[in-house]
């Protein structure tokens, strides 16, 4: 049987993409999904590969189910680096959701661990990057922070501030 989080990520997918209208939030969901407000990121692989990843540092919504339901979207079709997924693709497409805990400040590197925490980097002028926790490839403290950093448009010298947050991954 299927995580129910994924589960929720792929009805949202296949109504938005097969049938063109926005999935309404189901009446049948656990209470964990609509009485608790977090952020959520939704990632899509295609054939082991990113297929797209979009999500939310913090709730924006009323229920952790409307944050799967529209990062699902966002995902499929809103992903800078990636074409929008096509109904085709659907059945083949890997669907992890991972929810966050509330970002935590952190004034040094020694407080990150890139298998527990993900990290969010932020510059006094708004600019932000943020990458979640156990991603392959990604070994070591110093890259992770790196490759936050670059998705922030932040340089290396720039004045930081860091914050960590845990998630719990749904396959």
């Amino acid at each position: 049987m299927s995580d129910i989080y994924v589960e929720l990520a792929r009805r949202s997918l296949t109504s938005y993409i097969a049938d063109g209208r926005k999935l309404k939030l189901p009446e049948d969901l656990p209470d964990e999904l609509i009485n608790r407000r977090a952020g959520a990121f939704v990632s899509l692989h295609k054939n082991g590969e990113l297929r797209g990843c979009i999500g939310t540092i913090g709730p924006t919504t009323s229920c952790v189910a409307q944050e799967i339901i529209n990062n699902a979207v966002s995902a499929s079709t809103r992903d800078p680096r990636f074409p929008a997924v096509t109904s085709d693709e659907l059945p083949e497409l890997e669907i992890n959701v991972d929810v966050l805990t509330e970002p935590e400040n952190i004034d040094s590197l020694d407080k990150l661990d890139v298998r527990r925490y993900g990290v969010i980097v932020s510059t006094p002028d708004g600019r932000r990057g943020l990458l979640l926790p156990d991603l392959e490839g990604v070994d070591t403290v110093e890259e992770q922070v790196s490759i936050a950093m670059h998705k922030g448009g932040i340089s290396s010298g720039e004045s930081i501030c860091l914050q960590r947050f845990e998630v719990v991954r749904h396959k």
